[in-house]
């Protein structure tokens, strides 16, 4: 069975950017590998659905509980589970591009009590990992910008197949995504992840620089990987 890859961050981090990257330098190391891009806004009913929640359809952010928004995101990947487990069944390497962390942390950064943040990511974690049965990440990947700078970065994505808007809901509001990153960091104390700084002395790294500290933590995880588990 092959390794599940995640690479998480606020928006406008890289996210897609870099786990193109990596997918193309694994093939070229001779890792058969796969990639997923979460939420799968046009082949699933719960990702059209995630799409209309990001344009508005249901109301603010403030407005949608975060359970109920939690439940759109974990559908879209109920949906995709068997095609995940094909793939991981198939492949040396499978990449997200967005996982079961961005539900929680998305989810949880909407409230402002410790206590409900805690059962709202004990719950979600518990309905997609041990209810849908997703299989969990061995390595997860943060990779962290400044707000400031995920907004320079968001003003020049290309359209996306979900919205018109140049930001959808969450990529709007830079007090969530604040909040977002906070989550994330506390997540990132987890053994199984690792954080990535893509802005150093207030400069932000190139393209190639960050995929360099991806790669350093890739390796380490396939060189030390069940033997089972090698390259073609």
């Amino acid at each position: 069975m092959g390794v599940l890859i995640e690479l998480e961050g606020i928006d406008g981090s890289g996210k897609g950017t870099q786990a193109q990257r990596l997918v193309k330098r694994l093939t070229d190391e001779g890792w058969s590998v796969e990639l997923f891009s979460f939420p799968r806004y046009t082949e699933t009913a719960f990702g059209k659905i995630v799409g209309d929640f990001l344009n508005g359809r249901f109301g603010s952010l403030e407005e949608v509980d975060p359970f109920v928004a939690a439940l759109f995101y974990a559908g879209d990947r109920f949906e995709s589970r068997r095609l995940l487990k094909a793939a991981l069944d198939k492949t040396d390497v499978v990449v997200c591009d967005r996982y079961v962390a961005s539900n929680v942390a998305h989810q949880a950064a909407k409230l402002e009590n410790a206590e409900q943040q805690a059962e709202l990511i004990e719950w979600v974690e518990r309905l997609e990992f041990d209810v849908f049965g997703l299989p969990r990440p061995d390595l997860v990947l943060l990779l962290d910008v400044p707000v400031e700078v995920s907004q320079q970065l968001i003003a020049h994505k290309e359209k996306r197949s979900y919205t018109d808007r140049k930001a959808d809901l969450q990529e709007a509001n830079l007090s969530y995504l604040e909040k977002v990153r906070r989550l994330y960091h506390q997540l990132a104390q987890r053994p199984q992840w690792r954080l990535v700084e893509c802005v150093k002395q207030n400069q932000l790294l190139s393209v190639d620089a960050v995929h360099e500290l991806l790669w350093q933590e890739v390796s380490r995880l396939l060189n030390k990987n069940e033997p089972n588990v090698l390259p073609n």
